[in-house]
């Protein structure tokens, strides 16, 4: 039987917080308590001390209660005062740079970065206006064409209410953890998280947006991801609540956006450029998914949504056009398979687009990691 609200809140008045010697409901330090099943998930303050690691025991303390419940299948629980519980505080984007490497943003040493993750040197956020244009599909192959140009490569499914990740990778199971922090899986060469790893796959996320954010923040910091040179975020689609926070308290190198050719993809397109301009988030570059339909009997290329009109929108608004991918049954057919086209044709013109479009991502990294208001890496 799942837990009620007064059954979590029972077990966390026996949670006592060091600080105040009271209960963490007595001392108001619990909100945004939500219960949706067998999933629970709640933010605990910071109180008068502001410091994340000194409340790290106590929120492993109100997380272990609330799993020793019966019927409690996952407990996300997550500190505020933009501090999630991580090395290094989340309270904004880095102000060093233009995308580039943080001083010290190695696996072994501190990074200063506002919210970085430790011993990961970017992160790039793969965005889409709307649902339904490719978005997860790109963001596997990209992670993987990253992977083949020499770079250690990781991936995370944001998207909490339609996780796709564990299926087109071919990954299932629980992820392991020390009690402190979740072991990635990893997958063709690169780590993988995915909240599709802790739900089951037909289960109904029915969350609201504190709920969601918890879950996004543990998955991110809550995870042993180092040491990566990128982490690829699968971003849910639209421009809500859920994109915006994770722009604004996520040191993120840049974004890239996919759309498909017609004029109604465009539009929502356009409002994503416009969200990660608005917290200054670079934009890496717009790509065209589903530019045009190869048939598989005979290779005749017809242009189905029309063709052009993202890379038409790049030019319009001075933003790097990373490159085309055709619509085709191979690459619908190796995802749902768990066998990424990349991987598994990786000399098919459609492998070969992800590839171009992997060399612009790196190269876009390494220009703006590269530009005089940023220090200096090469990459790979």
């Amino acid at each position: 039987m799942p837990p009620t609200r007064d059954t979590v809140l029972a077990a966390l008045r026996a949670v006592i917080d060091p600080e105040t010697g009271r209960n963490v409901i007595d001392a108001d330090l619990i909100s945004g308590l939500t219960v949706s099943g067998g999933q629970v998930g709640f933010s605990l303050d910071l109180g008068t001390s502001g410091d994340a690691a000194a409340k790290e025991p106590l929120r492993r303390a109100c997380e272990d209660a609330v799993r020793a419940l019966d019927g409690v299948d996952a407990a996300f629980v997550v500190l505020t005062a933009e501090r999630p519980p991580s090395p290094a505080p989340v309270s904004g984007r880095a102000q060093a740079s233009g995308g580039g490497l943080a001083p010290g943003a190695r696996g072994d040493q501190k990074d200063n970065r506002r919210g970085a993750i430790a011993g990961v040197r970017h992160i790039i956020a793969v965005a889409s206006g709307k649902g339904g244009v490719g978005k997860s599909t790109l963001s596997v192959n990209l992670a993987l064409g990253l992977r083949d140009l020499g770079l250690k490569v990781g991936i995370m499914d944001a998207d909490i209410y339609g996780p796709s990740l564990p299926r087109m990778l071919g990954i299932s199971g629980e992820p392991q953890s020390d009690g402190k922090t979740l072991t990635p899986f990893e997958a063709h060469g690169v780590k993988a998280m995915s909240i599709g790893f802790i739900v089951e796959e037909d289960k109904a996320m029915i969350w609201r947006g504190p709920m969601v954010m918890t879950a996004v923040t543990q998955l991110l910091y809550d995870v042993d991801w180092a040491p990566l040179d990128v982490l690829v975020v699968d971003m849910p689609p639209g421009t809500g609540d859920a994109q915006l926070t994770m722009a604004q308290r996520v040191p993120l190198s840049g974004a890239v956006v996919v759309s498909t050719p017609q004029d109604i993809a465009l539009i929502d397109a356009r409002k994503g450029i416009a969200m990660f301009d608005k917290v200054n988030v670079p934009l890496l570059g717009l790509v065209e998914n589903m530019s045009y339909y190869v048939c598989p009997h005979c290779g005749s290329r017809d242009e189905l949504f029309g063709h052009g009109g993202a890379r038409a929108t790049a030019e319009a608004r001075d933003t790097p056009f990373l490159g085309e991918v055709p619509l085709h049954l191979a690459i619908r057919e190796m995802s749902d398979a768990g066998t990424p086209i990349v991987d598994s044709q990786p000399d098919s013109e459609q492998a070969q687009a992800f590839a171009r479009i992997a060399e612009g991502v790196k190269a876009q990294l390494e220009a703006r990691a590269q530009a005089p208001t940023g220090p200096t890496i090469r990459m790979g």
